[in-house]
């Protein structure tokens, strides 16, 4: 079995809120650390049958960039259930949710 291995490295503040991040994967293309503003990563635990989640973004991350993180997120999600269960159902419903919140949110965002 090959294995590939994915690094992810926080630097912290005085504060320790994150204000510098960075990552690579072993079988990526780019050998090197490569930036980024936020990450997340979902894992589940086949013991305790639950999910862990680990979400971070640097101090110097705008609303607009999370916003973008956010809902491009959730719609991977999206894709990456239905692919998983094949429920055509929930993908709609799903999606139209994203869609809904994201319109919401620009709406909010514009009125602010």
């Amino acid at each position: 079995m090959n294995y590939s291995e994915i690094t992810i490295k926080v630097g912290l503040n005085d504060d320790k809120v994150p204000s510098d991040i960075k990552w690579k994967a072993t079988d990526s293309e780019v050998n090197q650390l490569t930036d980024a503003k936020a990450f997340g990563l979902n894992i589940w635990d086949p013991v305790a049958s639950q999910s862990l989640n680990l979400t971070l973004w640097t101090e110097d991350m705008q609303t607009h960039e999370m916003h973008s993180f956010f809902f491009q997120s959730l719609l991977q999600q999206v894709e990456n259930y239905s692919k998983a269960t094949g429920n055509p159902f929930a993908k709609e419903a799903m999606f139209n949710f994203v869609q809904d919140l994201s319109k919401k949110t620009s709406d909010w965002e514009n009125t602010k």
